[in-house]
């Protein structure tokens, strides 16, 4: 429900072993490249999501046929659908609807769709995204909020993108991967979401070389065949567990995640102070008495994710010392300092920095999630404060971690969800 609550009590150390869910980003982009083919894909791993129930509605809307089996699973079936607008009250709930315009538009020739939504983080401009397939041959106008593309037949092209943007870099290399000839994408984002998009396109039968590096070339196919595919873990899931384990002295071993996900937080929580154990698809995470404050940047992958930057400042709200974290991706991406102060920390915010001076102890507050990551910062400082904390708005927490209230009880924080 939009009005439900989380009731956070501090001071629990955090202890226990939590199983990472799939990846949200990595399910919803592969969720749109099932329209390519005609025939059945099966998805597994797929997580509970309120985005994830978004795309299933948007591609329902086109007349796609979509199932929950057991397990996680989803059936998703192609084979014939006609309708190729994805309209405003679905796709202004989440910006990656945009990634069923490229498939739209090498199945349909032509898609309609409205101007996205989502988490008020940033501009995110859809440009890189027309300017792709224009390259491809489309002719693409937007109109009273809507974008709307046609094209006879989609030829491959080079594509520079100013930015290495995760969704346009996705939504070109679907619509690439059928089309006419060949398509270079320079500057393109190497995010793993994007090697595995690029993995399960090259498993229906694409061809792509370059997945991971800034260039990727894909090879136009005729057809492509129906998978049966399993996401990779949410690495920005794990990354919030880590802080937990870290901001709470606690000791928490993260399963089913690959450390080479998330790189950067684990060298920055170990410059922290942090203790970290990794085997090849888990991490045992040791929370020290007192955490060592460190500065940050944000940067597009293999840099330190945008997506953790949030969580990582509630971090830095006790650590001993000044940090600065530098946010070089979103643009407005500070939202949750105001409710953080109102907690008790030191942040003062100079453009695109946000300097924080460590404080001894966090107070509880009623504060508000403005966004999905800047929502579990707060739960993270909830999780120290002394007192107890009222979190509201917390639909926004539901759009990307599942069970988030029960896997927190689990590992023994005193959390829960109360209806308003």
């Amino acid at each position: 429900m939009d009005s439900d609550k989380f009731i956070i009590t501090g001071g629990k150390r955090l202890e226990g072993s939590v199983e990472i869910s799939g990846a949200k980003n990595s399910a919803l982009s592969i969720m749109a490249a099932t329209l390519l083919t005609k025939d059945v894909c099966i998805l597994r791993n797929i997580p509970h999501l309120t985005d994830v129930d978004t795309m299933i509605a948007v591609i329902r809307k086109l007349g796609i046929k979509v199932e929950w089996k057991e397990d996680n699973t989803l059936y998703i079936d192609s084979d014939y659908f006609n309708n190729y607008e994805a309209p405003y009250e679905l796709v202004k709930k989440m910006r990656a609807s945009i990634l069923v315009m490229g498939p739209l538009l090498a199945r349909l020739n032509k898609a309609k769709i409205s101007l996205p939504g989502g988490c008020a983080i940033g501009a995110r401009p859809v440009d890189f995204h027309i300017k792709g397939f224009e390259t491809l041959g489309a002719q693409v106008e937007v109109e009273k909020g809507y974008i709307k593309a046609e094209v006879n037949k989609l030829r491959g092209g080079d594509i520079y993108l100013d930015f290495p943007s995760l969704g346009a870099t996705e939504n070109i290399m679907m619509a690439a991967s059928l089309a006419e000839g060949v398509t270079k994408i320079e500057n393109a984002a190497k995010d793993p979401e994007v090697v595995e998009l690029g993995n399960f396109l090259i498993k229906m039968g694409a061809k792509i070389e370059g997945l991971g590096t800034d260039l990727i070339k894909i090879n136009g196919v005729k057809k492509l065949n129906g998978v049966d595919y399993n996401i990779i873990p949410d690495r920005i899931e794990a990354g919030t567990y880590m802080i937990a384990a870290a901001i709470t002295s606690g000791d928490i071993l993260i399963e089913k995640i690959d450390p080479l996900l998330i790189k950067p937080l684990i060298v920055k929580l170990e410059e922290a102070g942090v203790k970290i154990k990794q085997e090849k698809d888990f991490i045992e995470v040791i929370g020290p008495n007192s955490i060592n404050a460190v500065d940050i940047k944000t940067l597009p992958y293999p840099g330190f994710p945008t997506d953790i930057q949030p969580q990582f400042m509630a971090l830095s709200c006790v650590a001993k010392g000044t940090s600065v974290i530098t946010e070089t991706v979103f643009e407005n991406r500070f939202a949750h300092t105001g409710d953080l102060i109102r907690m008790g920390a030191d942040i003062k915010v100079e453009g695109r920095s946000a300097i924080i001076k460590g404080v001894k102890k966090l107070s509880a507050a009623p504060v508000m999630a403005s966004d999905l990551r800047g929502g579990a910062a707060l739960i993270l400082a909830g999780l120290v404060a002394d007192g107890t904390t009222e979190l509201s708005r917390i639909y926004h927490l539901d759009r990307g971690y599942v069970n988030l209230e029960k896997k927190l009880t689990a590992l023994g924080a005193d959390i829960h969800r109360v209806e308003e």
